[in-house]
């Protein structure tokens, strides 16, 4: 069998002696006698021969060293070293480069009158004696002059050419002649054209524009111009003349060389700088109130309420109280901004759905007074009264509102001949009632044939406000007959007295007269 293992001299003489024990005996080079000596003696040679041939590796070139790297043998295999090369002025010391001094180690060249100086990888020669300005050494010390028309980058400035003195140099300028309309480069070495119109010496005037040409100039019209031979001017085109109606819409402005178009008011020029747009006058809110734009102008005007000042701007409100259009309110009238409000007084009313007329507040019927129980609450306009209905002494009450004698002493003239029934009434009128007036009636209920009445105001007439008229034998009236001047009540006591079938009998009308305000 063949063993596999790696190279070394062991492995060789196993490899050696399997051969020896397995092999056929044909396959060596002699054909052996059978004696196991001789076999020992070739397995030695073939040893030997192996053990050379790994010394002798990196000889042979039979190492996988790369070629940067050097081969170094070893007992029985080889190593691959980095291969490490210096540069000039350099020298390899334990795997590294470090730089000679060549002053210190002797192996410049310097002369004798220059001292050695060492740099990195190199070495300068340095002139022990310096020299003047201008003038430099040469290998062997000597001070020579130095040309610095060659030595020196542009030593003179463009126009100028250099020239070489002892210790020094001249810069000479160059002369060049040049023919009209153009001038010497600034190296002094070409012509160049000079440009009038940038320069501004050129001749053109007003209206024309400069063209420079090649040692001269020229002189062109500007748009909008036109070339006038008699006076050897450009003249201004007026293109508004030239062109009515087709340049602008509406305005046309002749320019210096140009034109421009503009607007009458209510318009504003379009962006192609021709036609004119309605200007929308409103956005820039001249009016007080409302705006309406139209073509070419606007009309400002005002909202219900306002009317529209002289200056056709300004809006003012209307006061619809002062001018009392058709009695607006039955009460009050209260301007506001743009309207009015009606207000009525603050007792006793309250503004109807209209909103325009007062309605009475029934406090006796809503239950907002303050009368008490054994009173009598009776409505008025604009507030209520508090009335007390008693019954004098031999007097019964027979309802709210009446009483009747209910029987006298035999001795009293006075209770007999007192009224039989005595009735409560109640009357509302305003001050604005017309005088005279009727405001009551009285009579027998029912009343007979051949009845008689006569009336009378016994009490609460002492100013005379009222007074009384029999209108037949069985009926009689109560009349205002004077103007009440402020609200007032009144308590009269009318009295009716009966005459019938030859016997008199007496009624008594106790009655409430309330007269209210009359500004509604």
């Amino acid at each position: 069998q063949t063993s596999v293992c790696s190279i070394s001299i062991g492995c060789l003489s196993h490899l050696v002696n399997s051969l020896l024990d397995s092999g056929p005996r044909t396959s060596l080079p002699y054909r052996a006698t059978g004696s196991r000596t001789d076999w020992n003696i070739l397995s030695q040679i073939l040893i030997g021969i192996s053990i050379l041939m790994f010394l002798l590796m990196c000889v042979t070139s039979t190492h996988s060293c790369q070629a940067s790297e050097r081969c170094v043998n070893t007992v029985g295999s080889f190593v691959c070293e980095r291969t490490v090369t210096c540069p000039a002025g350099f020298q390899l010391r334990n795997q590294v480069c470090e730089d000679i001094d060549e002053c210190m180690v002797r192996s410049h060249n310097c002369g004798q009158r220059f001292a050695c100086e060492n740099t990195e990888g190199s070495f300068l020669c340095n002139p022990k004696q310096r020299c003047l300005t201008g003038f430099t050494q040469d290998s062997h010390g000597n001070c020579i002059d130095m040309n610095e028309c060659s030595s020196l980058s542009d030593p003179c400035s463009a126009g100028f050419h250099c020239i070489n003195t002892v210790g020094s140099y001249t810069c000479q300028r160059k002369v060049i002649m040049c023919s009209q309309g153009y001038h010497s480069s600034p190296d002094g070495t070409r012509c160049i054209d000079v440009d009038e119109c940038q320069t501004g010496n050129h001749g053109c005037g007003e209206g024309q524009i400069c063209h420079n040409l090649p040692g001269s100039y020229r002189c062109d019209c500007q748009t909008g111009y036109l070339y006038d031979a008699l006076r050897q001017v450009c003249s201004d085109v007026n293109e508004c003349w030239s062109y009515p109606g087709r340049l602008c819409a509406q305005t046309c402005e002749n320019s210096p060389g140009s034109y421009q178009c503009s607007c009458t008011a209510g318009f504003s020029l379009a962006f192609d700088g021709k036609n004119c747009e309605d200007l929308n006058e409103c956005d820039s809110s001249p009016c007080g109130q409302e705006c309406a734009n139209i073509y070419g102008s606007y009309q400002c005007y005002c909202r219900q309420g306002f009317y529209l000042k002289e200056d056709g701007h300004t809006c003012e409100d209307i006061d619809e109280c002062s001018q009392n259009i058709g009695n607006l309110c039955v009460f009050q009238c209260v301007n506001i901004p743009g309207s009015y409000q009606c207000a009525c007084p603050p007792n006793g009313y309250t503004m109807s759905t209209t909103g325009h007329t007062c309605r009475d507040i029934d406090e006796c019927t809503t239950g907002v007074h303050n009368c008490s129980t054994e009173q009598t609450c009776f409505n008025v306009q604009g507030g209520y009264r508090c009335l007390s209905f008693s019954c004098p002494p031999y007097y019964r009450k027979v309802s709210d509102t009446r009483c009747e004698r209910s029987g006298c002493p035999a001795n009293s003239v006075d209770c007999q001949t007192s009224p039989l029934r005595i009735t409560y009434y109640q009357l509302s009128f305003q001050m604005n009632i017309v005088i005279p007036t009727q405001i009551f009636r009285i009579g027998p209920s029912p009343a007979y044939r051949g009845d008689n009445i006569a009336i009378s105001i016994t009490h609460g007439n002492e100013e005379n406000y009222f007074s009384t008229r029999k209108l037949n034998s069985f009926t009689g009236a109560v009349y205002l007959q004077r103007q009440v001047r402020q609200p007032r009540d009144f308590l009269i006591d009318v009295e009716m007295k009966l005459l019938r079938q030859g016997a008199f009998t007496t009624f008594l009308a106790r009655i409430y007269v309330f007269i209210t305000s009359n500004t509604l």
